[in-house]
């Protein structure tokens, strides 16, 4: 028996490429802290069958490592913090907003 680690679904949102969350009142959010937290396995796929059927919203929904924080969850990994941040070849969109 494998031990389910918290994860939170991301994604792409289609038209603009940008990396975004689901959260749990299923809207997508270009913020990781507002994601949903999913801790029970079961419900996690279900999530991850609905956001994935989105297709004219979002590609390339998956679930992804993540640790409650005080501020809501946070990557446990360094790719999906690195995805966070954003794009990092122009300095506008998330990129500006951590440059301040």
């Amino acid at each position: 028996m494998s031990r389910f680690t918290p994860k939170v679904i991301t994604a792409n949102r289609l038209r603009e490429g940008d990396v975004v969350y689901l959260t749990a009142d299923d809207r997508w959010s270009p913020f990781h802290h507002e994601a949903e937290l999913l801790e029970d396995e079961a419900h996690a796929q279900l999530r991850l069958v609905e956001a994935a059927a989105q297709k004219l919203v979002i590609v390339g929904a998956y679930l992804a490592d993540a640790k409650a924080g005080p501020n809501g969850p946070e990557p446990t990994h360094f790719r999906e913090a690195f995805r966070t941040r954003g794009p990092s070849n122009y300095p506008h969109g998330k990129q500006a907003d951590h440059a301040r």
